[in-house]
């Protein structure tokens, strides 16, 4: 199917430009170029225009876990472990498919209204198999989003029953899941040792091979919380990073989530290694884990990306909020505005999210996937008009939000998702919080 998007502005090159268009065949664009010019080459085929909108790459939502939107306000205002016990903990014995499933669609569905386009989700709720695992993929697929399912491999014994796996069992279902979906252009399977303290060394060095073979990134939590720093120099007599390296995982393939707790010589020895980092602002903040050094790692050549994290440790899954907070929080930490800048936060959250996982998206580039979402000019926060870069990344509300493609498909149209009802998702949230209800009071 072929379709001529045009637009009163569009980001391409690293700029807005007036008056462009974008010829996509089958989910990918082709060509760009004046939409005067498009339209006559490519007469008679259907076109979307798109007046006093702009329209930009969709954003990447670098690391969530989708089943935790459920537990979104419960246990708010607590401290680290005692929000993990209350909400997460409590909660996951009514984990079933079922739930998961209306997790996923609850937590995708919002996304996609403030212009994720691909989602990055940390799964490890697996009730010992993929049947679970299946039902998140589900939810992604029949709502429209492009899914990172990040197989989570767990074996704390500390942790509830229903995360952990043994070691083959990790590496055999997590290799099933990407066999099935080898080739999906819209799911790709990435191996996620949980942690250096819910990941044993056996575990982690498992998920660092799977990865090596499937030829993808490996997600791992590293230094959230000071707790950890402490958990490792007493058991390892190593601070995480060096931990990790001593294992022989970090390398360019590895995605760090957080990153908050790291001396000088961890963020040296990251650079130099070439690895990454999913950074979610909002979640640190909201659980007073800390202030990841930005600067320092971007300095020593980490690539950052950007995440949400789950619904109940942020509250808000929108990467244009993490853009706004990522700068906001470094600004402030270090008292000085300039460390970072709406450039490099918005890269962060589009096309570096993109690479690190290996996706051909974040851009509207010739050869990319038709990932992108439309703005309203005459929206307020985006005025006035000349300064719209820095509006999109300071200022920009959602309701600002209209319009979401994703692999040329229209999938939020005017405010509206068009695949599954946004009342038909909240319907299925209440009546399981009703559920909930009859069997924790």
């Amino acid at each position: 199917m072929s379709v001529l998007y045009t637009a009163d502005c569009m980001y391409v090159n690293n700029q807005f430009k007036k008056d462009q268009g974008i010829y996509v065949m089958d989910g990918v664009i082709k060509e760009i170029g004046s939409k005067y010019k498009l339209l006559e080459k490519y007469k008679g085929i259907q076109t979307v225009d798109w007046k006093g909108k702009a329209l930009l790459p969709g954003t990447v939502n670098a690391h969530n876990h989708s089943f935790q939107s459920l537990l979104r306000g419960i246990a708010v205002d607590r401290p680290f472990l005692e929000w993990r016990d209350q909400a997460l903990y409590r909660y996951t014995p009514f984990l079933d498919e079922e739930a998961i499933y209306t997790g996923a669609l609850f937590a995708f569905g919002e996304m996609l209204k403030y212009g994720v386009t691909t989602v990055s989700d940390f799964f490890y709720v697996h009730n010992g198999g993929i049947a679970t695992d299946e039902a998140v993929i589900q939810a992604a697929k029949d709502l429209g989003i492009r899914l990172v399912f990040a197989r989570t491999m767990y074996d704390w014994e500390g942790a509830p029953a229903s995360y952990r796996e043994t070691v083959s069992e990790a590496v055999s279902r997590t290799r099933q899941l990407a066999i099935k979906y080898q080739g999906d252009p819209m799911v790709s399977i990435q191996p996620a040792p949980h942690s250096p303290h819910a990941a044993s060394p056996e575990m982690i060095q498992a998920g660092h091979r799977l990865a090596k073979e499937l030829g993808t990134p490996f997600h791992i939590h590293v230094a959230e919380e000071t707790f950890e720093v402490d958990e490792t120099l007493e058991k390892y007599g190593l601070r995480p990073v060096h931990y990790l390296d001593s294992l022989g995982v970090v390398d360019e393939s590895m995605i760090a989530i957080h990153l908050v707790w790291l001396d000088d010589s961890e963020i040296e020895l990251l650079g130099r290694k070439k690895a990454s980092l999913a950074y979610c602002p909002s979640s640190n903040m909201f659980l007073s884990d800390g202030v990841t050094r930005i600067p320092d790692l971007l300095q020593a050549g980490v690539r950052v990306s950007l995440g949400s994290d789950g619904a109940c440790s942020n509250n808000r899954i929108s990467i244009f909020e993490e853009m706004r907070m990522c700068s906001l929080l470094q600004k402030v930490t270090r008292l000085d505005g300039t460390c970072i800048n709406a450039k490099q936060v918005y890269d962060m959250g589009t096309k570096i999210g993109s690479e690190l996982l290996q996706l051909p998206t974040g851009e509207i580039r010739e050869g990319m996937k038709a990932d992108f979402v439309t703005l309203d000019l005459n929206d307020l926060s985006l005025s006035p008009k000349s300064e719209l870069f820095a509006n999109v990344v300071y200022s920009l509300q959602p309701n600002a939000i209209v319009d979401v493609i994703v692999d040329g498909k229209l999938i939020v149209e005017n405010r509206k998702i068009t695949t599954i009802p946004e009342k038909s998702i909240v319907t299925r949230v209440d009546s399981l919080m009703e559920k909930w209800k009859s069997v924790t009071n």
